[in-house]
């Protein structure tokens, strides 16, 4: 018997033993594909070259330098329509989460479908859906919204609100609903609990979707490939029109801005929020 134990415990000391390479070995050949790119990216973004050669004359940092000429405006009007479509996400998958989160009604699994439903569908596809019927709506009223600011951030307000409600319900699924059920018990009206107990619980939720919804609007193309005009003009529209014509290092000096900038802002705001702890 003693026998038979030590065979079986060193066969699975052995599986044990297998099953920790095989482990660390994917995590391994996962943070190389995550991080070889990224490193690819800044070295081309650091060539003193108008064309991407290899191997180069030199090394500069004067692409960086010309971000701001170049695509200063387009980065405005990212920012403008992320801060907005951030804004009009919160204000609709908040109530959403909760809402989802607390209340067993009728529909609500249809609901929650709907809500989640833009995530299902290829960027191109919704694109194109909502610009037909953006149009069939200026054709009807006249509105003039297809090509404005007013259709593409109502456009992501359609996609980054999914994100808004997944993270909020979240961050509503670990929380004890006891000190809500005592605020009531106390006399505290449905809207003070939601403001004084629901909220501050979902601190960490709100500022993940925040972010994550700026992210998602920041960087879509889909949308404003049919949405932008010549006088809105999102980043990545700008990026892709630049390319048509130009292949230097310019773009790999936006792409790396753009991780650095994203970069930071996680790991400011992880340091105060612990968003770890929501997209787990």
């Amino acid at each position: 018997m003693d026998n038979l134990s030590t065979a079986t415990s060193r066969h699975g000391g052995l599986l044990h033993g297998i099953e920790l390479v095989v482990l660390n070995t994917a995590i391994a050949c996962g943070a190389v594909l995550i991080v070889v790119p990224l490193l690819l990216t800044f070295y081309l973004s650091v060539f003193d070259e108008k064309l991407i050669l290899f191997p180069p004359r030199g090394y500069t940092l004067a692409w960086y330098s010309a971000i701001a000429p170049s695509f200063g405006r387009s980065v405005v009007a990212s920012l403008q329509l992320g801060a907005l479509s951030v804004a009009g996400s919160l204000l609709l998958g908040i109530p959403a989460g909760i809402g989802l989160s607390r209340h067993r009604f009728r529909g609500r699994g249809i609901i929650a479908t709907l809500l989640l439903a833009p995530l299902t569908i290829p960027g191109i596809a919704l694109g194109l859906a909502i610009f037909v019927a953006l149009v069939a709506i200026d054709e009807q009223f006249g509105s003039g919204v297809t090509g404005s600011m007013i259709g593409l951030v109502l456009a992501h307000i359609m996609i980054t609100t999914p994100w808004v409600v997944r993270l909020c319900l979240a961050s509503l699924a670990n929380h004890d609903r006891a000190a809500e059920e005592a605020a009531a018990s106390l006399g505290a009206g449905p809207v003070t609990v939601i403001w004084r107990v629901t909220l501050p619980a979902m601190r960490a939720g709100i500022v993940a979707a925040a972010l994550f919804a700026f992210i998602i609007s920041f960087e879509n193309l889909e949308l404003a490939l049919f949405l932008s005009s010549p006088g809105v003009t999102t980043l990545p529209v700008a990026v892709l029109q630049y390319l048509q014509y130009h292949i230097d290092p310019l773009v790999s000096a936006v792409a790396v801005a753009q991780i650095v900038a994203v970069a930071a802002l996680l790991l400011v705001l992880d340091r105060f929020v612990r968003l770890g702890q929501v997209v787990r």
